[in-house]
């Protein structure tokens, strides 16, 4: 039997949704899987350290894993309307931030480098600190006015108002009135020394487990709830309506679009080093 990949993604709804089938051993000629849950700020260190076979990462870590790691055209999350949030107490503009602190939930993310390339068009001045905390901490910190703004992800599209906070501004709705591209912000990443024939049993395994989630969404129920750090069911269900998409079973043309469009506007503005012309092919 071949040795368990060693694998790592987040516990966030999304991600235990579409590996739930392969996790627990139900896609048919799938390599086995040993999981290791951990936040996307996580992996992505594991991954610039070249730890685990396979790893959730953020795109924007892309430039700096991609000689040790292939991009897989399936599994991550990437799609319209899903940009991270810009909160704030009161009402205001993207000016007001001028010279603020704002709490990001990772500077390695790729929620922070759409944030990076709005703020440089938006913010004149720029803002002033940035402050790392991790995402459960953002909104209260916000609302207890210890920071300014904070930048948000994920299920907080859903509750901000619950702690009295408003939306200054959406992060992907920025880049999609830009670039009318949908918005790059997890991939699933492979190490190449793996080989051609195991990469792509990763991905077609990745592949089914995504369409077998879909075909039976209850099955997985259980394993989401479990890991979804007491999240209202109802929100994971629309935290996996928004993030798990047709993008998830197949980059596409426009996925891909999406990630090169992304990481060549960053490199331009000497946020992330430049791609090579090749570095996003898969084998």
């Amino acid at each position: 039997m071949t040795d368990p990949l060693k694998i790592a993604y987040s516990p966030c709804p999304n991600d235990t949704f579409v590996f739930h089938a392969w996790a627990h051993g139900r896609v048919p000629d799938a390599p086995p899987l040993d999981v290791t849950f951990a936040d996307i700020d996580i992996t992505n260190g594991m991954a610039e350290r070249g730890e685990f076979d396979v790893l959730k990462v953020s795109y924007a870590v892309l430039p700096w894993v991609l000689d040790d790691y292939a991009l897989l055209p399936c599994g991550g999350a990437l799609g319209r309307g899903c940009g991270p949030l810009v909160l704030t107490r009161g009402p205001g503009a993207a000016k007001d931030l001028t010279g603020k602190t704002v709490a990001v939930p990772s500077e390695h993310s790729t929620a922070y480098l759409l944030f990076r390339l709005w703020a440089a068009a938006e913010v004149p001045g720029g803002v002033g600190q940035i402050q790392v905390l991790p995402f459960h901490e953002i909104m209260p910190a916000v609302r207890d006015g210890k920071v300014d703004a904070g930048l948000v992800i994920h299920e907080a599209r859903f509750t901000y108002q619950n702690y009295g906070l408003r939306r200054l501004a959406d992060m992907g709705e920025h880049w999609e009135l830009t670039t009318g591209l949908p918005i790059p912000l997890g991939a699933i990443v492979a190490k190449r020394s793996l080989g051609v024939e195991r990469l792509r049993a990763v991905a077609d395994a990745a592949r089914t487990s995504v369409r077998m989630a879909w075909d039976d969404p209850e099955a997985s129920r259980a394993y989401v709830l479990e890991h979804a750090q007491e999240m209202d069911p109802a929100v994971a269900d629309q935290h996996i309506g928004l993030y798990v998409n047709e993008f998830t079973a197949e980059l596409g043309e426009d996925g891909y679009a999406a990630v090169r469009g992304l990481l060549t506007r960053a490199a331009a503005e000497g946020l992330v080093p430049p791609l090579g012309p090749d570095a996003l092919e898969f084998v």
